[in-house]
């Protein structure tokens, strides 16, 4: 496989035991893109192609990941088109009744392979065309704010400002629940050369809610371990989102932004 350039060799020299690829990301279009083939191989179809961003601008995080059930780890959840059908997983969404953003979502995996059935399934299943997927990012990204060398799009900002509004909650599937208010900021001390990193929940709550982090990816316990720098490389702490699907390793300077006193 061939590396891709850092965005910040600086970084890079400083933390020589991590590989080079934590801290770089692919291009936008295909940061956070997820091929699901864990039945589609043995249905005779090509397997699912998944986008993030595709998705980030209608619903957050924690829905997506809590109530609708999509494991954090690639292959643990095994959607295939049973469980879609019977409205878990994709189906909770792509049943032909949900609306988003004002147009009614289409539904995913039918039971009969008739011609119609075949067109829809395409738009999930099929190879991948990488001059198709920028061509369709840029049309989502189109007037959201963006942030770094690479251009990606800063979904946090995007959101701060109103241009994007993710769901929360999908009827039949979500239970009630009162917005979080957490506001608390969290300063968490660099024993590098970097500046400290102000952690906010308030930011992270709005997507994540507490489930998401809670307690699995971090306990709730005031004596464990800081994370390294070199755990959040290897996908563990904050790298179980950041170098995958949320901003990537190389946006130094949107975590350690505490002013140097």
């Amino acid at each position: 496989m061939t590396m891709r350039p850092a965005l910040r060799p600086a970084v890079l020299l400083i933390a020589l035991p991590i590989a080079a690829s934590a801290w770089t990301s692919p291009p936008p279009p295909d940061y956070g893109h997820v091929e699901l083939r864990n039945f589609s191989g043995s249905a005779g179809i090509e397997p699912v192609q998944f986008d993030h961003w595709r998705h980030r601008p209608y619903f957050t995080c924690r829905l997506c990941h809590v109530d609708i059930g999509f494991a954090m780890t690639a292959g643990d959840t095994r959607v295939s088109a049973s469980t879609n059908q019977s409205g878990f997983h994709c189906g909770a969404c792509h049943n032909g009744k949900t609306v988003v953003a004002g147009k009614v979502v289409f539904p995913a995996c039918g039971a009969r392979a008739t011609p119609v059935d075949a067109a829809r399934c395409r738009r999930c299943h099929h190879r991948g065309d990488p001059a198709q997927r920028r061509k369709e990012f840029e049309a989502v990204a189109e007037g959201l704010p963006r942030a770094g060398a690479a251009g990606e799009v800063d979904w946090e900002k995007a959101e701060a400002l109103g241009r994007i509004h993710p769901a929360d909650h999908v009827e039949g599937v979500s239970l009630p629940r009162r917005p979080i208010a957490m506001d608390k900021d969290v300063t968490i001390e660099s024993r590098g050369w970097m500046t400290d990193v102000i952690f906010s929940h308030k930011k992270h709550a709005i997507w994540n809610g507490c489930e998401v982090c809670h307690p699995e990816i971090f306990p709730h316990n005031r004596e464990a371990p800081r994370p390294k720098m070199v755990d959040i490389a290897s996908g563990e702490s904050c790298g179980a989102c950041h170098g995958r699907v949320a901003f990537s390793l190389g946006a130094c300077e949107r975590c350690h932004r505490k002013p140097v006193q």
